[in-house]
C-alpha cells in the first residue's frame, strides 16, 4: 500500500513537471510571436526547418552505424565535408549540374567512408569501445589536416558557387526560395528510400537482424561484414547529399566546416534516440529551430545557440535518459 503510494505520488510530480515543460513552451512561442510580429517568427521556423533537414542527414548517418556496430563515427562529419568539396570541384571544374553533382559526392562519400571502415575500425570491431571511439576521433583529425594541405583542397575559405541560379518567391508574407525547396524535398526522397531499404529489402533485413544479433546473424547466413560495410556506405550517401545541401544554403566551404554540424547532428541524433531514424530526424529539425530561434530572438544569439543546443539536451536526458524515441536497452552480462 505504501509503495504503490509512493509509486502514484512520483507519477504525479512526473506529469506535473511535464505540464509546466508543456506550458512554458506554449508561453514562450506565443512571447516569441508578439516579440518582433508573425512573420519574422514564422520565418525563423522556415529557416531553422532548412537548417533541420540538412542536419537530419547527417544525424541519420549517426544512427544507422551505432545501430549496428554501437560505434559514434566521430568522422562522420568530415565525411560530410568531403562531400561539399566533391560536389564543387565536380560544378566548377567539370561543369556538371546538380544533380549528378549530388549523385558523385555521394559516390565519393560512400567510397571513403568504406575505406574507412575497413581499414580503421574492423580490426578494432572486438577490441573495447574507447579503442574504436579514439580511432574515430584520430580518423576525424586525420581527414581535417589532411584536406586542409596545399596539395588536396587547401585550408581556405572557398565560395561555392551553386549550379543554379537562386529563385524567391514570397508566401504569405515569408520569404521562400527554390534552395529551401531543394532541401527539403531531397532530405525527404532520401528519407523515404531510407524508409524503404530499410524495412522492405533484402539487405534491410539483414540490417535489422544484424542489429539486433550478429552471433544468431551469422549462424543464419548473414555477411555481417558486407552488412556493415553497406551501413557506412549508405550512412556516407546522406552524408554526402547533405554536405552538397549544405554548400547550396551556405555557400562558403573549408575543410574545418564538418566539425560543428557533425556535432549538432550527432546531438540531434542523441537527442531523438541514438539508434532511432525517426528519432535523428526530429532531433535535427529540433535542432535546426532551436539553432535559428537563438540567434534570431536571443541578444548576441550566435554566440549562445550552441549553449542553448546542450542545454536542451541535457533537459531532454533529465525526462528521458534515452532520448525522445529511444528505449531502454539491456546490457548482456
Amino acid at each position: 500500500m505504501k509503495d504503490s503510494l509512493i509509486r502514484g505520488l512520483l507519477r504525479g510530480i512526473v506529469w506535473a513537471i511535464y505540464a509546466a515543460l508543456a506550458a512554458g513552451i506554449v508561453w514562450g512561442l506565443v512571447y516569441l510571436v508578439r516579440l518582433n510580429g508573425p512573420i519574422y517568427f514564422f520565418q525563423a521556423l522556415v529557416d531553422g526547418a532548412k537548417l533541420g533537414f540538412v542536419y537530419a542527414l547527417i544525424a541519420l548517418g549517426y544512427t544507422l552505424v551505432y545501430g549496428i556496430v554501437r560505434l559514434i563515427n566521430f568522422a562522420h562529419g568530415d565525411v560530410f565535408m568531403v562531400g561539399s568539396f566533391a560536389s564543387y570541384y565536380a560544378i566548377t571544374r567539370y561543369g556538371w549540374s546538380f544533380v549528378p553533382a549530388v549523385l558523385f559526392a555521394m559516390l565519393v562519400c560512400m567510397v571513403l567512408n568504406v575505406v574507412i571502415e575497413r581499414v580503421a575500425y574492423k580490426p578494432l570491431r572486438d577490441a573495447p569501445r574507447i579503442a574504436a571511439l579514439i580511432t574515430a576521433i584520430g580518423v576525424s583529425f586525420f581527414l581535417e589536416y589532411f584536406t586542409a594541405l596545399k596539395w588536396v583542397f587547401s585550408a581556405d575559405f572557398i565560395t561555392y558557387r551553386r549550379p543554379f541560379e537562386v529563385v524567391v518567391w514570397k508566401v504569405a508574407g515569408l520569404t521562400i526560395t527554390n534552395i529551401t525547396v531543394i532541401i527539403v524535398g531531397l532530405t525527404l526522397l532520401l528519407l523515404f528510400a531510407l524508409q524503404y531499404i530499410i524495412n522492405r529489402t533484402k539487405i534491410g533485413k539483414a540490417m535489422r537482424a544484424t542489429a539486433l544479433d550478429k552471433p544468431a546473424s551469422r549462424l543464419m547466413g548473414i555477411n555481417v561484414n558486407g552488412v556493415i560495410s553497406f551501413t557506412f556506405a549508405l550512412g556516407a550517401a546522406l552524408a554526402g547529399a547533405g554536405g552538397v545541401l549544405y554548400a547550396i544554403a551556405f555557400p562558403q566551404i573549408w575543410t574545418f566546416m564538418g566539425m560543428m554540424p557533425g556535432l549538432k547532428a550527432f546531438v540531434a541524433a542523441v537527442l531523438g534516440g541514438i539508434g532511432s531514424v525517426p528519432g535523428a530526424f526530429v532531433g535535427s529539425l529540433l535542432m535546426g529551430e532551436i539553432d535559428v530561434l537563438v540567434v534570431s530572438f536571443v541578444p548576441m544569439g550566435s554566440r549562445l545557440r550552441d549553449l542553448f543546443a546542450f542545454f536542451v539536451l541535457i533537459l531532454v536526458f533529465l525526462i528521458k535518459p534515452t532520448g525522445i524515441f529511444g528505449e531502454p536497452q539491456a546490457e548482456k552480462v
